[in-house]
């Protein structure tokens, strides 16, 4: 198989550098620099070794950020965020003594930040967060991530190709078990009852329907703009035999169309922007039935802070997690009752660990499908968001909502924990 070049980056890591400057040691005025881009950065707690092999920030006692090439630090300097990430999967970047370590303290780091440099930020953030996701732009970014290759996602996630938090109920261990738990608790917050109708806005790989239809005996429809996926959605329910009860439809969610007894959503909302939350309001709106219920699982964050820079660039486009008052833009316009709300957060943070795991165990196969760069991408990927979950700064919400004055769900949550049989929570 031929090594394919990063797709991820979609930008010449090739950077035309004079390699004789190099050899020449760092002036005053770039350690200066760097230094003053620690102190811009709240000043984490981390080492930094220049190309000269001179530590200029000794004494940190932690994990050590080597800048490898001159041009990388001047890169630095103008977008760290960005060119951190490019430059770490270039290699012009190397971190010593473990990169979960040393994201750890940098994303700490982050509530010193001078006001000056949180104000920037934010005035920069008003722009990227507002921007949103359009119709012409949604289905490129979808292709920038998802249809990478699913023999790559084959590789790490688990069975049944759930590519987002699972759940760890008590006694479950394996990543299998806990995909499986996590679309069964999907199921028992919508209390789906055999002979209804869902409609599923962004299917992934196709699981959660597939689920539904065999163990709770509903009819959905699901959309997704991923071609790759749809394709794989599609066969998998023809050979488990529920094609007839699952059907995948490769168009956006703004095209749904006819009545459901309930809408779901999992790990599709952070690629719809905030601008957007109004017309998946009105898709909701316009095809849950009166008494219906929807449930909205969507990674998130306590303040409103635009997506990671590398992150928004290279791995998902048009990306943003919402806090939960944002969240509430889908609901409130259209007198949708907020009835639970749950936080999975630290279910995701173990989640990643074990798809990290796993995509480091596979390392020769990834090697034989992309270059060393792609590896490095989302060995950055992972682990950032590892640090991101296991520190608070990202969050995963689930949210169940109906119309108001359903009166005849279940008034507690004992139904849902309840022994769960031979599938799902313990």
């Amino acid at each position: 198989m031929k090594v394919k070049k990063n797709p991820l980056l979609n930008v010449p890591l090739a950077y035309q550098l004079d390699q004789a400057n190099d050899r020449l040691p760092p002036t005053a005025l770039e350690k200066g620099l760097m230094r003053l881009i620690l102190k811009g950065l709240g000043d984490p707690a981390v080492g930094v070794t220049l190309w000269d092999g001179e530590p200029i920030s000794p004494g940190r006692n932690g994990p050590t950020m080597v800048v490898r090439e001159r041009a990388a630090l001047w890169r630095l300097l103008s977008h760290p965020t960005l060119h951190f990430g490019d430059d770490y999967s270039a290699g012009r970047i190397e971190i010593e003594g473990g990169l979960l370590g040393f994201l750890n303290r940098f994303y700490a780091a982050f509530e010193r930040r001078p006001k000056s440099v949180v104000t920037l930020q934010r005035i920069a953030d008003v722009y990227r967060r507002v921007r949103g996701n359009p119709l012409h732009q949604a289905r490129d970014n979808i292709y920038h991530h998802y249809d990478i290759g699913n023999d790559f996602y084959r590789l790490w996630l688990d069975e049944d190709m759930v590519y987002t938090c699972a759940y760890f109920a008590p006694g479950i261990e394996t990543l299998e078990a806990a995909q499986q738990a996590k679309m069964e608790l999907v199921c028992r917050k919508l209390r789906l009852k055999p002979g209804e109708t869902v409609i599923e806005a962004g299917c992934g790989w196709g699981s959660l329907g597939r689920y539904m239809a065999r163990h709770y005996g509903v009819k959905v429809r699901a959309f997704n703009i991923s071609r790759e996926q749809i394709a794989y959605a599609r066969e998998r329910a023809k050979a488990e035999g529920l094609d007839g009860m699952v059907e995948y439809i490769e168009d956006d969610y703004r095209n749904i169309g006819g009545r459901y007894d309930v809408f779901v959503s999992v790990g599709m909302l952070e690629h719809v922007g905030v601008k957007h939350y109004r017309e998946l309001g009105a898709v909701i709106d316009k095809t849950l039935a009166p008494g219906g219920r929807g449930l909205v699982h969507s990674i998130g964050q306590n303040q409103p802070f635009a997506t990671n820079a590398w992150v928004h660039r290279r791995i998902f486009p048009g990306g943003y997690t919402p806090t939960l008052r944002e969240m509430m833009g889908i609901f409130e316009p259209y007198d949708l009752s907020v009835l639970d709300v749950e936080n999975l957060r630290l279910h995701y943070a173990r989640t990643l660990e074990h798809w990290l795991q796993r995509f480091e165990s596979r390392l020769d196969q990834v090697h034989s499908m992309y270059d060393e760069s792609f590896i490095r991408a989302w060995r950055l990927y992972l682990v950032g968001s590892i640090s991101n979950f296991a520190g608070g700064y990202l969050q995963l919400f689930q949210v169940l909502f109906s119309r108001p004055h359903l009166n005849t769900l279940p008034v507690t949550r004992d139904d849902i924990y309840r022994q769960a049989g031979n599938h799902g929570l313990q």
